[in-house]
């Protein structure tokens, strides 16, 4: 599963570019994500003083997509063929809602923005479409909150999936999903100290001026989100970025020195990190991707850790197993994503419902695959960064009745599994842990 909790925010340029060229090089992001793509490869592409701004700009259109396209629908007498003009607008009415105050800015950079696209042949439209926003702008927004998609920013089947599961939470899980998500740091506690009562950690952020709130012995929440440049001891490896959500995942599944273990699905190496800083390991950190499992080595480098890195599919272990069983495993299955959807909001719009289903196909054949890798006696923890219950408890409920010599375990107090839902502090997680029995 891609631990999208560990990557930090981009680090903005020391100058700020100009909104237009901002707004440009989002809409292609946006247009990306229109024709069925992921908005990174075009903002990666992007010229470093711009890349912040238009990052920032191409996420919180995408949170609000489903309002941003009602709007534009009602101001449009037929569908745009032009995408990246469509985009632009989306990402104009977007700020025009957010940040009203700076209309004026808006309107005029996006029409300049408008004139390098398309050989500058909407720019009347563009600046019609959104000044007629601003004349109805308000029985337009009245509108939108009238409308199911336009209000809860998320497709009719997310929306239909959450109330059927969580009939009195799906709305405070649906405007989560909306919000910017949280910066949560990790210290490392065999780099730096054992835990944040026994540093100056806490005088260094606040000599630097970054306010913090403390989760627990090692975790740390933001109060405002900044470049990893900005922490003191990041480049140092003393500290990390990571979700407090993804964090459970190497304290629940309880290792202890000299044991071996497999994190599955491991890049980009947030858990596996994390799970090394706990105890001394004989830790493999499997990953699919070649590209992404270069980002394990960078994490764990810059940590002063070591694993051992593999290249291969976690359904398919006769082909990079050595025999050996692993006394503790992290199952960190490919899923939905949809607790973690703050962070990718593309997600939302290129997902479909029935994506689910093949989700749950690929997690049950990694658990089939992995569980007779592990030693009798020893722990899975299979984790997710869903919501949905097909991906989490009827998963395991599906597995433990096809496995007989596998119990659950407490996730923490006496509950046998943990869901945990997108909320200020932390994204959205499910654990369940397994033991082997003898």
């Amino acid at each position: 599963m891609s631990d999208a909790s560990t990557n930090p925010p981009p680090t903005p340029a020391k100058l700020s570019p100009k909104l237009d060229a901002a707004l440009s090089v989002a809409a292609r992001a946006v247009a990306a994500v229109i024709a069925g793509k992921t908005p990174e490869a075009v903002l990666a592409q992007a010229a470093i003083n711009v890349r912040p701004a238009a990052f920032d700009l191409a996420f919180s259109t995408l949170r609000d997509f489903g309002r941003g396209d009602f709007l534009l629908g009602q101001l449009l007498t037929k569908p745009l063929q032009d995408q990246d003009i469509r985009a632009l607008l989306l990402l104009a009415l977007t700020r025009l809602e957010r940040r009203p105050e700076d209309a004026h800015t808006t309107v005029d950079q996006a029409v300049k923005a408008a004139g390098g696209m398309a050989g500058g042949n909407f720019k009347g439209l563009v600046n019609g479409v959104l000044r007629n926003f601003l004349r109805q702008r308000e029985p337009l927004l009245a509108a939108a909150d009238a409308d199911d998609v336009a209000r809860w920013r998320h497709p009719v089947w997310w929306l239909d999936a959450l109330r059927t599961t969580y009939p009195t939470q799906w709305q405070d899980i649906a405007a989560a999903g909306n919000s910017h998500p949280p910066m949560t740091l990790r210290i490392n506690r065999r780099r730096s100290f054992p835990n944040l009562a026994s540093t100056n950690f806490l005088g260094e952020l606040a000599a630097a001026d970054i306010a913090v709130q403390k989760l627990d012995d090692t975790a740390l929440l933001l109060t405002k989100p900044l470049p990893v440049d900005r922490l003191p001891g990041f480049r140092e490896g003393l500290v990390s970025v990571q979700d407090w959500g993804a964090q459970r995942a190497a304290t629940l599944l309880d290792v202890k020195d000299g044991q071996r273990v497999l994190d599955a699905c491991a890049a980009p190496g947030g858990k596996t990190a994390h799970l090394l800083e706990l105890a001394n390991l004989d830790l493999v950190a499997l990953e699919l991707d070649a590209v992404r499992a270069r980002r394990i080595d960078e994490n764990l480098e810059r940590l002063g850790l070591s694993a051992s890195v593999k290249i291969g599919d976690a359904s398919q272990p006769t082909r990079w197993r050595d025999g050996r069983p692993f006394d503790r495993i992290l199952a960190d299955v490919p899923c939905s994503a949809s607790g973690v959807a703050r962070r990718h909001p593309d997600i939302k719009w290129l997902r479909r419902a029935t994506d689910v289903a093949g989700f749950v196909r690929t997690q049950a054949a990694i658990l089939d695959a992995l569980w007779p890798l592990l030693a009798p006696g020893g722990k899975m923890l299979y984790c997710t960064c869903s919501v949905f219950p097909q991906e989490n408890s009827e998963q395991i409920r599906a597995f433990t009745s096809r496995h007989a010599d596998a119990r659950r375990l407490p996730t923490g107090g006496v509950e046998e599994e943990l869901q945990l839902l997108p909320a200020a502090e932390h994204d959205g997680f499910y654990y369940a842990l397994l033991h082997k029995e003898k």
